[in-house]
């Protein structure tokens, strides 16, 4: 199933590995768990995207590209988990964020109302980016363990039930 829908929205590896304006990555562009689906290459894409979706930063797939390209994850994958944080979805994880840095700060929550506008965030930001930045760091942390070894529990669980359906079968 997975195999299906990357094959649907993603080019071809041979169309990448021949576009020119790659050229310049090499051999590396040629190794094939930047492509293939194995173990070991999703599990990393997984500890790597999910970590660089919680980077507050408008290149955070390229970041994600070029560390899932250094660690041999699955390219794709790696891009493909950062878009977890889009416009919908920023607000809240992004809160989020600042709520688990504050705890971890241990600062206590501020008694003033908050009132949604852009002149009352730019005024509290001087307050707000440490313990956002820590509570993004530490969520990023925690999801990419959990994802790499989940990957990994769930890769290991769905190859021991083909076994044994394999098995009933024979």
């Amino acid at each position: 199933m997975a195999k299906k829908i990357i094959k649907r929205f993603m080019p071809s590896d041979e169309t990448i590995k021949s576009n020119k304006s790659l050229q310049f990555l090499g051999e590396r562009l040629h190794d094939p768990n930047l492509w293939h689906l194995n173990r070991r290459s999703v599990a990393k894409a997984f500890a790597i995207g999910l970590f660089f979706a919680w980077v507050p930063l408008p290149t955070q797939m390229a970041m994600a590209a070029g560390v899932a390209f250094y660690f041999r994850a699955h390219l794709a994958i790696s891009v493909a988990l950062v878009w977890i944080t889009n416009p919908l979805t920023m607000p809240p994880m992004f809160y989020f964020a600042y709520l688990v840095g504050m705890w971890a700060m241990q600062i206590p929550p501020s008694e003033a109302e908050f009132i949604f506008s852009v002149d009352n965030i730019l005024a509290t930001l001087g307050d707000s980016w440490q313990p956002f930045l820590v509570g993004c760091f530490i969520l990023g942390i925690g999801s990419s363990i959990l994802g790499f070894f989940g990957i990994h529990c769930a890769w290991r669980y769905q190859v021991r039930s083909s076994w044994k359906k394999r098995n009933r079968k024979a």
